[in-house]
């Protein structure tokens, strides 16, 4: 058995974690036919994003990318709550979600805000890969958790043998990638190589990621298909998830 690992708050906006079930998963409609993946393809929003190398700038370009973001992801998401973002003091370290105490920049949800700590790594980074990765993989718990499938995946069975529960938290954390493609695509961001996408860390270790093929394999179908049903992972054969 595994314990669980807690990676948000157990709020309509969390990150949630531990799922189990047979693959593909069996049982759980709000995962596999969640009415999210019927949404069309989201608008194309007019996101210009430039990142200087001080505080204020990189405190802009999050503020603007997150409002592009629900304004993305709105049409798709019934009921949909647009999310504010919040800067946490400096001093501020500590991780909502995991308690860690993080040195680095790092984006989370907390409630229902996505909180960021700026650090020097984030704001003397003439480069906003880090950033604007880390942002938009944090918006997929947004969009996890206004329609029901973070929830779906917390209240699912902790008991099964460690490699199914294994591949279902996969299921989870390769969705959240295709989500990110998707939101790429939604704010008119141009990829072309999304190899060092996978390689921004995150400030916590998370080995529930899978292969680096199967990452980019679901970035780029949800950047190439701009829509949310694309990122049905939970009915993926158990090697599109390894």
């Amino acid at each position: 058995m595994i314990i669980r690992l807690s990676v948000g708050t157990a709020t309509a906006l969390a990150l949630l974690s531990a799922p189990a079930l047979a693959e593909p998963v069996k049982g759980a409609p709000e995962l596999t036919h969640n009415a999210l993946y019927k949404a069309a393809r989201l608008p194309s929003v007019a996101c210009k994003l430039s990142k200087g190398t001080s505080g204020a700038s990189t405190r802009k370009y999050i503020t603007k990318l997150v409002g592009c973001l629900n304004k993305a992801w709105k049409p798709a998401i019934k009921d949909f709550v647009p999310v504010p973002v919040v800067f946490k003091d400096a001093g501020d370290k500590q991780s909502c979600s995991t308690g860690l105490e993080v040195r680095g920049s790092f984006a989370e949800i907390c409630a229902k805000d996505i909180r960021v700590r700026l650090a020097d790594d984030w704001i003397r980074a003439r480069s906003d890969l880090a950033v604007f990765t880390s942002i938009t993989r944090t918006w997929g718990g947004v969009v996890s958790g206004q329609t029901g499938i973070g929830q779906a995946w917390w209240a699912m069975e902790n008991g099964a043998s460690e490699s199914v529960m294994n591949e279902q938290n996969r299921r989870y954390y390769l969705q959240l990638d295709c989500f990110l493609g998707v939101s790429a695509k939604a704010v008119g961001r141009q990829v072309k190589d999304w190899r060092p996408v996978v390689k921004v860390p995150e400030f916590w270790k998370n080995r529930f990621h899978g292969k680096p093929g199967n990452r980019l394999y679901w970035l780029d179908k949800g950047y190439r298909a701009g829509k949310p049903g694309a990122c049905n992972t939970w009915t993926a054969s158990s090697s599109k998830v390894a």
